[in-house]
């Protein structure tokens, strides 16, 4: 099982969030071995992080983000024409993120092990509207050569229970950068129940080319 670090940095430009203003209490499903819980706790904000890699020991669970960064490092190798550096300005920049974004996970992992929840989409362990606000990096469209379209109906449906508004980013394919042809219809079948309203907004970053939106999910009151 790999797992991959992403940056507290990047996660506000994924999410178009404000780091000074962030909600009182967020989720990051799944989290992998991000920085994202450690630099919202540091902040003053009540963050979780979820994902069944936290089964793992910690020894173990470290030695798989370290290849995790080698293979993220891998598919940019192999797909030259569907990265862009704008954002980090290099990649040697890139790769400090990350790395720096891994020793803040595992420091934070083992002072504030009650923040690592193990478990997976399309089920989660948590009351109705526990968190103001939910964040999948990474992981709904991203992998959707793996998971389905009902998997993904599933999912989004379960981050919009726990939490009273979701954000997803990206929303094509890993690798390739490719559309989700399914995306559309997930979208509207969301937004028919009436319960639930959606929009795809625009963010500040890019990594893969023309990957530069989120996906929004809102409850009604």
């Amino acid at each position: 099982m790999l797992v991959t670090s992403r940056s507290f940095e990047e996660y506000v430009a994924f999410f178009a969030l404000d780091p000074h203003r962030l909600p009182g209490r967020v989720l990051d499903c799944s989290a992998g071995a991000s920085g994202f819980v450690a630099g919202a706790t540091g902040r003053g904000v009540d963050a979780v992080g979820v994902d069944p890699a936290y089964r793992l020991g910690a020894a173990e669970l470290a030695g798989s983000a370290a290849e995790g960064l080698a293979g993220a490092a891998a598919v940019v190798a192999a797909n030259p024409d569907r990265f862009v550096l704008d954002w980090y300005g290099s990649p040697e920049r890139q790769r400090e993120l990350r790395r720096t974004a891994l020793e803040a996970f595992l420091a934070d992992y083992d002072a504030r092990p009650h923040r690592y929840v193990a478990a997976e989409l399309p089920q989660l362990p948590f009351a109705d509207a526990s968190f103001d606000l939910a964040l999948c990096s990474h992981l709904l469209f991203t992998w959707a050569d793996l998971l389905d379209e009902d998997w993904h109906e599933a999912a989004l449906r379960e981050l919009a229970r726990v939490a009273r508004q979701v954000r997803v980013f990206p929303l094509v394919h890993q690798g390739s950068g490719g559309p989700v042809a399914f995306l559309g219809s997930v979208l509207e079948r969301l937004a028919n129940d009436g319960r639930l309203a959606t929009r795809v907004v625009r963010v500040p970053f890019a990594f893969q080319v023309g990957a530069d939106e989120m996906l929004v999910v809102d409850r009604s009151a």
